[in-house]
């Protein structure tokens, strides 16, 4: 937890203390009035649509002892004095760039390895392997939620004390310098990179851009540090190219480092493997679906074998692990329709690791695939969108039901590749799906939902679980 004085924060951020004391010493930061805890910090963030000044009295009467601010009006001051408290106001040019920089400093007061996680696919699935795996041993602080930008960085690394023995940060990127930015708050001392795709196109132009990208965490990772590569990659020899630290290998090929054998995929879908390194080999039965997700073992099989935890213990956490929502999350209707939840993201690997996923699972009825948009393809969008169609026809899958504007191709994909036009149904909405599905679905079927964030393919697995109930 952050523990800082508002004289050191003065220092750090350059700020001006308009109100209390410099000798108040604050106990943690919020962001958001409503998480602020007893001798807190608040930070009031500007924003068009909601700004935190106006919850400066809400975080007083919630506990903070100090708050930040950019604007230093009658209203701020008024609710600070209102309070009857000595609360400590402190005034800053630019609060985002305050809590990077308090952060950084945050820190350099922590001894325990720091690993840093990106890849344009199976990241936040990774962090929550290695976090379990890490606790098995280890007091670890990883990142929750959605909380990978300049923003939830800091927020995770404030969550560490100091003697936390490990901390998992997660990096997202969407653009060239982000990867670099977080890493000068979060100093990695290893680094963890899943692998490149061609996801964030429309915004870098190219998939050499985004391996670039990504690499600026590995070009990150210190003389004395490790860089872990999925070895199958056609990407990680140019990632490891000039590097001044070491690199483990992780994959299916004989050659890696960390790697899987004999993979077989059990009645519930999930992946079951040996597990081969240099410390010997276990067999490893993974806790969610997806014989995609044994990259996302190794990967933090590898990191947790570097940390020297005990291979029996790397089995362990893997196999215990619990996952982020909406990542291939699976359950029952109530109507005793079998759902694969991974409507979170979605980009051309991750859509066929799901489908593949869709087609390797026992079910009584049939397999329907309910696929959205992708975004940020950018001119490979067209064709990324029909490929996956073709791919869907070439699966097996029973029935599709396509979601927006983009994922009509998926629809034309399909068709062309032979799908009966009966078995596939293109929808403008989620609620337009919903109804679909309604008509469509019966008990023993297995229904696949995935499509990028953007498209709120939640509210059709909600449409699922609770279905409506017609007027008679």
């Amino acid at each position: 937890m952050l523990i800082v004085s508002v004289r050191t924060l003065l220092q750090v951020t350059g700020g001006v203390l308009a109100l209390g004391s410099e000798e108040t010493v604050v106990h943690g930061l919020a962001v958001d009035s409503r998480e602020v805890a007893t001798g807190g910090l608040f930070v009031a963030l500007p924003g068009a649509r909601v700004d935190g000044h106006t919850f400066v009295g809400a975080a007083i009467a919630a506990g903070a002892r100090a708050v930040l601010v950019t604007r230093d009006d009658e209203a701020v001051r008024a609710a600070v004095e209102a309070s009857g408290r000595h609360v400590g106001l402190v005034v800053v040019e630019d609060a985002q760039r305050a809590i990077e920089d308090l952060a950084a400093w945050h820190r350099e007061r922590l001894a325990c390895p720091v690993i840093g996680i990106t890849g344009s696919t199976g990241k936040t699935t990774t962090k929550d392997f290695l976090r379990d795996v890490l606790a098995s041993r280890l007091k670890v602080v990883a990142t929750s939620g959605n909380r990978n930008n300049e923003l939830g960085v800091p927020l995770t690394l404030f969550e560490a004390d100091p003697d936390a023995e490990a901390v998992v940060v997660e990096m997202a990127m969407r653009g060239p310098g982000q990867i670099a930015r977080l890493c000068g708050i979060a100093r990695p001392t290893a680094g963890l990179i899943t692998n490149v795709g061609v996801s964030h196109v429309e915004i870098l132009g190219s998939q050499e851009a985004i391996a670039s990208a990504k690499g600026e965490l590995a070009r990150a990772i210190p003389s004395t540090g490790r860089v872990f590569l999925n070895g199958d990659d056609a990407w990680s020899d140019a990632l490891a190219a000039d590097l001044s630290c070491g690199t483990t290998r992780y994959g299916l090929s004989a050659d890696a480092d960390v790697r899987a054998e004999d993979i077989a995929i059990n009645d519930d879908g999930a992946a079951v493997f040996t597990l081969v390194c240099e410390q010997g080999k276990e067999t490893v039965t993974l806790p969610l679906p997806g014989r995609h997700n044994v990259y996302n073992a190794l990967a933090a099989a590898a990191a947790g074998l570097y940390l020297e935890l005990p291979l029996s213990d790397v089995v362990a956490g893997l196999e215990r692990a619990t996952f982020s929502k909406w990542r291939m999350e699976m359950f029952q209707s109530a109507s005793g329709i079998a759902i694969i939840n991974d409507a979170y993201n979605a980009n051309p690997t991750s859509m066929r690791a799901a489908i593949s996923t869709l087609c390797e699972m026992p079910a009584e009825g049939r397999r329907i695939a309910v696929l959205g948009d992708m975004a940020e393809l950018g001119s490979l969008a067209e064709l990324a969108h029909f490929e996956i169609g073709e791919f869907v026809a070439a699966s097996g899958v029973d029935a599709l039901v396509t979601v927006g504007e983009r994922a009509r191709r998926i629809a034309d994909g399909a068709r062309t590749a032979g799908m009966p036009d009966a078995s596939v149904r293109p929808c403008a909405s989620a609620a337009e799906a919903s109804e679909v599905l309604d008509d469509l679905l019966s008990p023993g079927d297995i229904v696949l939902v995935k499509a990028s964030r953007v498209m709120g393919l939640e509210l059709v697995v909600e449409g699922m679980v609770e279905p409506r109930v017609q007027p008679a």
